[in-house]
Order: structure tokens, then C-alpha cells, then sequence
């Protein structure tokens, strides 16, 4: 038979356990679910099931997709970023678990080798800073389809993929180049069916290089070397070309088994060894400009493309040192010598002009 003492003790635990089920003690990066009860000035209060008093989520830990959204009554998991104590209640953030749950999806992206979209804020050294999920993440140079950064990519979206994330570190390291080399090798097929050699493209131009330039043709990249730039002699590419540029090129080379395209846009023009036909001869003396200096002569531009050479033999009865003589820029009268057009092929002389003169 139970006494008095002992109903009075059964219902001492009862009531101890009933108020343990109903208060939960939670830790700082803990995961709750709250519902929203009311909203103020400086944010909103929550009422998580088993803390002894509501918690609070101030403005600044709202992440900006739910700025606008938030609303009494919405019931939502919330990270703990600062326990309940005697004084005050919980602090939480929507913040933290927005990012919690964007790292955990950047990993799956790695993981799985998933394609990605995140925004260009801003050019730094070495690379461009880009936005995803409302995380920073950083593209290195060596990573970009261009291959260098421009401040014509900010504000742009673009496909990456993920090469390294790691949130206790805050690291988030992405690859273009990779993202576009997964969707050349899905369309490449298809596009170089479309395409013709002597055919006349527009392309934007996505990396320049000392050698030449890569043009986006219909989503694959052709070569344009330097060499197919322009008639007239060029140091580099950026000379004539920018990145983010959209020029008009002729196809000249399709390599189906390389799966290469070789552009130029020289040839988009006349050809000046064809317009010369018939307006020099030998004998003629005409005036040049000296485009290059070298050990064994002087290249002179007779004409708006056409370089004419004039060696060394050839520029005076006594032997000369050819960058004594000449630098680039210099206005020089010569002597045609030979003129073959056709082979692209003319040899100049100002010690026979002297000749002539005596």
C-alpha cells in the first residue's frame, strides 16, 4: 500500500521529468527549430520548443535572400550562436546555417563533380573574387578561361566548377576553365559540323596569349595565332585584340580528329602582296619605315602590310653594324632590288642607289 510520502515523492519526480522533456539545454552551433512570434526594429523573436525563454535573431544575421521573406509565423531551423543563460535568451542566426548548408552543398558539388553558378564581384591579384550562396570564393588566374582577369567579367554570372572547399578554413577555390572544357567536350562534335574551312565567324575573345589569341566560336575555342592577326609586323595580340572583344575571323584549318579550329584575322582584308602587284618594279627607289633591327639586316615597310628586307650586304660598300646604322621608326630611302610579289619576297638596297648616283 503506498503512503502518503510516496505518492508525494512520485509526484515530485513526475513533475521533474515532465519539466526536463520540456527544457533542453542547446550549445552554440547547434541546429533548432523555431517559430517566428514577433518582429521589431532590430530583428525578430523566436520561440524554440524546450528553451526556457524565447530566443532572439538580430537583423544582421538574416542572410539577404530571407530579408525580405521573413514573416510571424514562419516555423524554421535556426543555428545557435550564442547560448541560453540566467540572464538572456539564445542568440540565434539564419546566417550561419544558410552558409552551414551552402559549404555541405559546395562539398556534394566537388564530390560529385557538379557544375556551378557564382557571380564575379571583383578583379585581385592573381585572379577574381566570386560570389556563390552568398560565399566568397576566389577563381585563380591559371583557372579563368581568359587566362588573365578583366574588368569586363565583373558582374558577370559564370559556370565553374569547385576545386577545394573547406569552411573551417573559409576556402573556396573555383575553376572556369574546367567548367568550360566539360561543356566543349559535350558540344564539340556538333559545332565543328556546322563549321567550314573559308568561313566567315564572330567570336569573342577569351584569352590572349605572347603566341596568339583563343576565340569562342559557338561555345569551342579557335586559334588565332599571331602570325593571322595582321599584315603589318605586331609585338603581341593585345596590340590589335581585347579580352571580352567580339571580331569577325575566317575559319582556315578544321582538324576533325584534334578537334582544333585555326582562325585568322588578317585575312578577313585584301591581301597588300596582291594590292603591290604593278606598283613597284626593279630599279624603283621608294621611301620606308624600318619595322625591326637584326644582325643580318633591317626589315623596311614599303607599303601598309608588306615588309621588304634590306641585308646588311646591301647597306653600304663598307661593312656596317645594322643597329648603328637604323632603329625602328626610321624613314629610310632604298632601292628595289628584287620584287617577286608572289612568293611574298622583296629584297631592297641603298648601296646601289649610291651607285647610280656616281
Amino acid at each position: 500500500m503506498t503512503t502518503a510520502l510516496e505518492k508525494t515523492n512520485i509526484a515530485d519526480e513526475f513533475e521533474k521529468l515532465l519539466n526536463e522533456s520540456f527544457s533542453k539545454s542547446y550549445s552554440v552551433a547547434d541546429i533548432v527549430e523555431g517559430t517566428v512570434m514577433k518582429k521589431d526594429n532590430e530583428g525578430y523573436l523566436i520561440s524554440v520548443r524546450g528553451a526556457k525563454t524565447e530566443a532572439y535573431l538580430p537583423n544582421k544575421e538574416l542572410p539577404s535572400s530571407e530579408s525580405e521573406t521573413l514573416e510571424v509565423g514562419d516555423v524554421k531551423e535556426f543555428y545557435v550562436l550564442k547560448e541560453e543563460n540566467d540572464a538572456e535568451g539564445m542568440l540565434l542566426s539564419l546566417k550561419r546555417l544558410a552558409f552551414a548548408q551552402a559549404w555541405a552543398q559546395l562539398n556534394d558539388a566537388k564530390v560529385q563533380g557538379d557544375t556551378i553558378l557564382a557571380k564575379v564581384v571583383s578583379v585581385v591579384k592573381g585572379g577574381v573574387l566570386v560570389d556563390v550562396a552568398d560565399l566568397k570564393g576566389f577563381i585563380p588566374s591559371s583557372q579563368l578561361r581568359t587566362g588573365t582577369p578583366f574588368d569586363g567579367i565583373i558582374d558577370t554570372k559564370i559556370e565553374v566548377k569547385v576545386l577545394e572547399a573547406d569552411p573551417k578554413k573559409n576556402k573556396l577555390i573555383l575553376s572556369q576553365r574546367l567548367a568550360v572544357a566539360e561543356q566543349r567536350d559535350q558540344v564539340v562534335d556538333n559545332i565543328l559540323s556546322t563549321l567550314e574551312e573559308g568561313q566567315v565567324v564572330k567570336g569573342e575573345v577569351v584569352r590572349i596569349a605572347d603566341f596568339g589569341a583563343f576565340i569562342d566560336i559557338n561555345g569551342i575555342d579557335g586559334l588565332l595565332p599571331i602570325s593571322e592577326i595582321s599584315w603589318q609586323r605586331i609585338k603581341h595580340p593585345s596590340d590589335v585584340i581585347s579580352l571580352g572583344e567580339t571580331i569577325e575571323v575566317k575559319i582556315i584549318k578544321i582538324d576533325t580528329e584534334l578537334k582544333r579550329i585555326s582562325l585568322s584575322l588578317k585575312r578577313m582584308g585584301e591581301d597588300p602582296w596582291q594590292q603591290i602587284e604593278g606598283q613597284f618594279e626593279e630599279g624603283q627607289v621608294i621611301t620606308g619605315t624600318v619595322n625591326k633591327v637584326t644582325g643580318f639586316g633591317a626589315f623596311i615597310n614599303i607599303f601598309p602590310g608588306v615588309e621588304a628586307l634590306l641585308p646588311v650586304s646591301e647597306m653600304a660598300e663598307e661593312n656596317v653594324n645594322p643597329f648603328n646604322k637604323f632603329k625602328v621608326g626610321d624613314s629610310v630611302e632604298v632601292l628595289i632590288k628584287k620584287f617577286t610579289p608572289q612568293e611574298h619576297r622583296i629584297a631592297l638596297s641603298i648601296k646601289d642607289i649610291n651607285k647610280d648616283a656616281e
